[in-house]
C-alpha cells in the first residue's frame, strides 16, 4: 500500500487507511463549487494505451469526469436533480422530463447481467387463495371469491450482489407474480413499508451511496460505510427507512417470517367505477421475527445461504410458508391524505391502529424452483405489470418504478422479449402486435400487426370495459404549474421516525441503538458521525444519547422539535404468541445413552407431529441404535452450530468425540467446562444458544449437560424434566415468543 505522502499530523486518523475520499469530510454540505477532487496517493488507473496495445501517453485524468457543475450526459448544467418535472407539486410526472429519463435509463443499464439491486434472492412456486372479501372494492377476477391463482415470490437483498450473504443488514424485496386470468399482476414490495427517498428521480443516488465503494468495491452488501451515511444524514427524508433498517427488521430470522409492503398507495376500482386507495400489506402466518446480531454475523460466515437454504427445506419438508394478504383503506380524495397523512409519500405509513389491515386472501407457497436460473434469475417484475381494477396512484416513486423496471429488464434479459421466458410469460392469451426483437420464440401468423386492419380480419379487436378491458381511472389532474419540486407535506422527515422508535419495546430499542453505533462506528469520517447524530437527536434524545456514548461523542440539540405522535403497537415485533411449523429443534443424543436414546425417538416423534423440525446432533454421522429403532443423525458435532436452531433439546451428555481437538475442529478448543466428560463442541452449542436468548431442555443425563456448560438452571427459557413429552410442550411455549428476551433486561 503506497503511504499518505502528505499526512496531517494533528488529525487522530493520521496514517490509518480507510478514509473514502482524498480529503476530509466536511459536517456541512460543501456549498462552494469546486472541480472532481484528485484520486488518493494509494489509487493508479490502468495504463493509457490504444485498444490495440500501443502506449499513448495521454493524461489520464483527460477520461476522468471534469468541471464544478453537474450537468446531464450532453454537458448541460442542471439546476435541480432532487425532484422529477410534475404538473404541479402533487401532479402527475410528466414524460417530457428527459433528464428523469436519462438519469434513471442509464442507472437501469449499469449492472450486466444481474440485477442492479436486488441482485441476490430466492424464489418459489405457490397458489394465492381470495377470501372474497376484497370484491366489493375492486373488479380484479383474482380477488373475488374463492379464485386461486398460480403464484411465483422472489424475495431478495437489496445492496448484495449475487454472491453476497443472505444475513446481512439490508431491506429486502418481497416480489409477488399473480399470473391471473386477466393477465400477470405484480406485487412488487418490500419488507419494509417505506422507502428512503420521495422521487424516483434520487434512486440512483441513494443505490450508489448504498452500495460498496467504487475504488475498492467495499464493504459488500451492507450499509456500514461512510457513502452511505453521507447520504442518508444529508437527505433526512431517509431516516424512517433507515431507522426501520437499523431496528429488527434488518435481520429477519427468515423469508418466512417477513412481513411484505407494497410500499406505495394503490387505487382499486369496483365494477360501477368506484375507487378506493389502498396499501398493500404481506402478514406472514409464523410472526414477524429476526435474527439477533451476532447470530447474522455468525451466520454469514457459516452460511451464506442460510434464508434460501431455510426457505428451500421448510418447502420439501411440507411446513410450507404461508401470509395473508391485507389491505389498508382509504378514501379516494382529491387531497390523499388520511388523517394528516400523505397518502403519496412513500417515506410514510399509515399505523394499522387509524387504518386496520383486513384480510383479503391467503398465499401458499408450496414447490420450489427445478432451475434457479431459468426462473428465479430470469423472472422479470414490474409495478406496470397491472390487471382490470388495479391501478397505480401519483407517487413520483412509484412514477420513476413504472418506467425504470420495464426498461431495466430489456437490459438484463437480451432485449424486449422477455415476457415469453417461460417464468414470465402469463396465463391469459396474448395477442400484442409486439413483433421481431431479440430472442423472439412466437411464432406469429398474418400480415397485419396493426391497428385498425382489414387484412387479418380486423383481428386483434379493441376490448371495452364490459370485455375486461384494462382502463385507467379517470382521475383529474389538478391545474398547476409544472416545476421540479414536492408539496410540503413530504417535508416532515422525523415524526415518523419519532413515531416507530416509541412504537418499539426496550428490548428492541436496545438492538436499534446497538446497530446504529456499530454501523457508525464502521465510518471514517467524524463529520458524518456527527451528522446522523444531529438526525438522531431530531427522533429521540434516548436514541441519540445511546449512540453518541457507543461512539464516544458528544451528544448535539435537536434542530427541529419533537413530533406529537401516538405509539403504534403493531410495529412492534415482540409480545404476540405465533405457530411453530418448521422451526427447527437441534436434539443432542448420545448411542452410548440408552435411556437417553429413548427419549430421543420419543421426543423426535413428538416434534415431527407438532410440525416442527428436529435435527439430531451425535459425535459421528450415520444412525444411532442404544438397542432400539435406529436414529439418523443429521449433524455432528463438528458441523453443527447454534444459528441453525430455534431452540435444543440436550437427551444425554455425551463424551468428547475423537475429533474434539483443536488441531482438528478449532471449537473444540474454544470452551472449557467444569465436567471434562462432555464434548465442548456441545458445550459451546449450548452457551451460544442461551446468549442468543434461545430455549433449551434437557432429560435425563441432559442436565447434567447443562450444568456442565454453566448454564443458569433457573434462568428464564432452561427448562429440566422428566420426559420428553414434558419439556417439548414447555418448549412450544416458549418459541411462540420467538425468543426468550426476559434474560435481556434492557435499559431504555
Amino acid at each position: 500500500m503506497t503511504a499518505n505522502p502528505n499526512p496531517d499530523p494533528s488529525s487522530p486518523e493520521s496514517g490509518v487507511p480507510g478514509r473514502p475520499g482524498a480529503k476530509p469530510s466536511s459536517l456541512e454540505e460543501p456549498t462552494q463549487p469546486r472541480g472532481p477532487l484528485p484520486p488518493k496517493p494509494d489509487q493508479s488507473g490502468p495504463e493509457t494505451v490504444s485498444p490495440t496495445g500501443q502506449a499513448t501517453g495521454e493524461d489520464p485524468a483527460r477520461s476522468a469526469q471534469s468541471g464544478a457543475y453537474l450537468t446531464n450526459a450532453q454537458g448541460a448544467r442542471l439546476y435541480e436533480t432532487d425532484h422529477s418535472l410534475k404538473a404541479g407539486s402533487r401532479g402527475p410526472v410528466l414524460l417530457q422530463d428527459h433528464h428523469l429519463r436519462e438519469k434513471i435509463t442509464h442507472f437501469d443499464h449499469e449492472r450486466i447481467p444481474e440485477r442492479v439491486v436486488h441482485a441476490r434472492g430466492a424464489a418459489a412456486h405457490g397458489v394465492f387463495r381470495s377470501y372474497g372479501t376484497a370484491s366489493r372494492l375492486t373488479k380484479a377476477a383474482f380477488l373475488a371469491d374463492d379464485v386461486e391463482t398460480p403464484v411465483f415470490v422472489r424475495f431478495s437483498t437489496v445492496l448484495g450482489s449475487r454472491g453476497s450473504a443472505d444475513t446481512v443488514r439490508d431491506t429486502r424485496g418481497f416480489a409477488t407474480k399473480f399470473y391471473t386470468e386477466e393477465g400477470t399482476f405484480d406485487l412488487v414490495g418490500n419488507n419494509i413499508p417505506v422507502f428512503f427517498i420521495q422521487d424516483a428521480i434520487k434512486f440512483p443516488d441513494i443505490i450508489h451511496a448504498g452500495k460498496p465503494h467504487p475504488d475498492r468495491e467495499i464493504p459488500q452488501a451492507q450499509s456500514a460505510h461512510d457513502t452511505f451515511w453521507d447520504f442518508v444524514s444529508l437527505h433526512t427524508e431517509a431516516t424512517h427507512h433507515t431507522l426501520w433498517n437499523m431496528s429488527d427488521r434488518g435481520i429477519p430470522r427468515s423469508f418466512r417470517m417477513m412481513e411484505g409492503f407494497g410500499v406505495h398507495t394503490f387505487r382499486l376500482v369496483d365494477h360501477e367505477g368506484g375507487t378506493t386507495l389502498v396499501k398493500f400489506h404481506w402478514k406472514p402466518k409464523l410472526g414477524v421475527h429476526s435474527l439477533v446480531w451476532e447470530e447474522a454475523q455468525l451466520i454469514g460466515g457459516m452460511d451464506p445461504d442460510f434464508h434460501r437454504r431455510d426457505l428451500f427445506d421448510a418447502i420439501e419438508a411440507g411446513a410450507f410458508p404461508q401470509w395473508e394478504l391485507g389491505v389498508q383503506t382509504f378514501p379516494d380524495t382529491p387531497e390523499q391524505t388520511f388523517e394528516g397523512i400523505d397518502l403519496l409519500d412513500p417515506t410514510k405509513i399509515v399505523p394499522e391502529e387509524l387504518a386496520p389491515v383486513q384480510p383479503v386472501g391467503l398465499l401458499t407457497l408450496n414447490a420450489n424452483t427445478k432451475n434457479f436460473f431459468a426462473e428465479t434469475e430470469q423472472v422479470a417484475f414490474h409495478p406496470g405489470h397491472l390487471v382490470p381494477g388495479v391501478d397505480v396512484t401519483d407517487d413520483p416513486l412509484l412514477a420513476g418504478r413504472l418506467f425504470s423496471y420495464l426498461d431495466t429488464q430489456i437490459s438484463r434479459l437480451g432485449g424486449p422479449n422477455f415476457a415469453q421466458i417461460p417464468i414470465n410469460r402469463p396465463h391469459a392469451p396474448v395477442n400484442d402486435m409486439l413483433r421481431d426483437g431479440m430472442h423472439q420464440t412466437a411464432v406469429h401468423t398474418g400480415v397485419a400487426p396493426y391497428h385498425p386492419n382489414s387484412l387479418d380480419g380486423g383481428c386483434p379487436f379493441l376490448a371495452g370495459a364490459d370485455t375486461g378491458a384494462y382502463i385507467e381511472a379517470p382521475v383529474p389532474v389538478p391545474e398547476s404549474t409544472k416545476g421540479r419540486e414536492a408539496p410540503q407535506s413530504f417535508s416532515d422527515h422525523f415524526g415518523q421516525a419519532r413515531l416507530f422508535w416509541l412504537s418499539m419495546t426496550p428490548t428492541e430499542r436496545e438492538h436499534i441503538i446497538a446497530a446504529y453505533t456499530f454501523e457508525l462506528s464502521k465510518c471514517f469520517e467524524q463529520a458524518v458521525k456527527e451528522r446522523v447524530l444531529t438526525v438522531l437527536a431530531n427522533i429521540d434524545p434516548v436514541l441519540c444519547e445511546g449512540v453518541a456514548t457507543g461512539l464516544g461523542l458528544s451528544v448535539p440539540p435537536a434542530t427541529v422539535p419533537f413530533a406529537e405522535v401516538r405509539p403504534s403497537p403493531a410495529l412492534s415485533q415482540l409480545g404476540e404468541t405465533w405457530p411453530v411449523d418448521g422451526r427447527v429443534i437441534g436434539i443432542v443424543a448420545d448411542e452410548a445413552d440408552a435411556g437417553g436414546m429413548e427419549a430421543v425417538r420419543a421426543f423426535r416423534e413428538a416434534a415431527l407431529s407438532a410440525g416442527m423440525v428436529p435435527l439430531v446432533i451425535a459425535a459421528t454421522g450415520g444412525t444411532l441404535d442404544a438397542d432400539g429403532e435406529a436414529v439418523a443423525v443429521q449433524r455432528t458435532f463438528a458441523a453443527a452450530r447454534s444459528t441453525e436452531f430455534d431452540a435444543l433439546y440436550v437427551a444425554a451428555c455425551p463424551a468428547p468425540g475423537l475429533d474434539a481437538q483443536g488441531v482438528r475442529d478449532a471449537k473444540a478448543g474454544l470452551l472449557a467446562t467444569d465436567a471434562p466428560l462432555l464434548d465442548p463442541r456441545v458445550a459451546l452449542l449450548l452457551t451460544e444458544a442461551y446468549r442468543h436468548g434461545k430455549a433449551v431442555c434437557a432429560t435425563g443425563e441432559g442436565a447434567t449437560a447443562l450444568e456442565a456448560a454453566r448454564l443458569p438452571m433457573d434462568a428464564p427459557g432452561v427448562v429440566v424434566g422428566d420426559a420428553a413429552g414434558q419439556v417439548l410442550s414447555e418448549l412450544t411455549g416458549l418459541l411462540g415468543g420467538h425468543r426468550v428476551w426476559q434474560r435481556f433486561p434492557a435499559s431504555v
